[in-house]
């Protein structure tokens, strides 16, 4: 497969309900939105299919996961990209076994699964209970080769972690996506509340990758089991030199497109020199907890 030179990504940012039809119906005309304005990439948010249930531990959650083979709506979006040939990195509560992942997978403008990722950070605070129902991701990284260009995806907590970026351009990435469910906390948590530090975040991946990076969120208030959580969208797209070239708001709703110029960004990425100069002989305490320890 030749090398994408540009690609139009979409990011989606879509309220949910308690209703699986009526989200797979909102998103799947929001993917048809997107490809009616050009978009080839189209990233919905993370666990679209239902409410972010995470902000409660209850048993009975675990019911929404599903096996990849025979899942109850990967196939329909693998139809949904064969029809619109565009690329569509999809969320989902996945059961393997005795073992159930926050994952991902990503589905060619062909239609065919390339594969599926899961979640490695899982985060564990008042309101985002994600310990409680995922096992930390097995797969490692991944970075797919696509009609429309090499793409990375992380999930969410992913996107708080600069390791996680560099290990998707190092598996040479073309740009990065993260699907997301962020929002409010919880009124007894004093961590900042802040979609800003959110995007500066993603935007400092950008920057130190000379990548295009994308965030997909979703908006509107959620009560689970009496928590109540208003998620704050602002989904966008960053350049490769970390400057916001589209955002919503946090009412907007729809496809957020920017067409990326993969070409341009190769160029820069290699004229910066940041993975020229890399030092990974010298990264021995990224590969420890405590910046000492070592197994002998």
């Amino acid at each position: 497969m030749s090398r994408a030179e540009a690609a139009t990504l979409a990011v989606i940012q879509m309220h949910m309900t308690d209703r699986l039809e009526d989200n797979l119906s909102r998103a799947e005309a929001h993917v048809r939105s997107a490809a009616g304005q050009g978009a080839q990439v189209i990233l919905l948010p993370e666990l679209f299919e239902n409410l972010y249930f995470c902000q409660a531990e209850r048993e009975e959650y675990f019911a929404l996961a599903h096996p990849v083979a025979g899942h109850p709506f990967l196939g329909r979006f693998q139809n949904l990209a064969q029809e619109l040939g565009v690329v569509l990195p999809v969320s989902f509560f996945e059961a393997a076994g005795q073992a159930h992942y926050n994952s991902l997978a990503t589905i060619d403008a062909s239609g065919e699964l390339l594969g599926v990722y899961r979640k490695s950070h899982i985060p564990d605070g008042p309101g985002y209970e994600e310990k409680y129902y995922f096992n930390p991701g097995d797969t490692g990284f991944k970075v797919w080769d696509t009609r429309h260009g090499r793409v990375g995806v992380g999930i969410c907590w992913d996107q708080w972690y600069p390791e996680t970026a560099r290990a998707m351009m190092l598996l040479g990435a073309d740009f990065l996506l993260y699907p997301t469910a962020i929002g409010s906390e919880p009124a007894e948590v004093a961590t900042p509340n802040s979609y800003q530090m959110w995007q500066r975040a993603m935007a400092g991946h950008a920057v130190s990758n000379s990548s295009y990076v994308g965030a997909a969120n979703r908006i509107g208030t959620e009560t689970v089991e009496g928590t109540q959580q208003t998620y704050y969208g602002h989904a966008f797209v960053a350049d490769y030199t970390g400057e916001l070239v589209a955002e919503f708001s946090s009412g907007d709703e729809g496809a957020l497109l920017h067409r990326l110029d993969l070409a341009a960004a190769r160029k820069f990425r290699a004229g910066m020199g940041f993975f020229r100069d890399r030092r990974p002989e010298l990264y021995g305490p990224l590969l420890t907890l405590d910046g000492h320890t070592r197994r002998d």
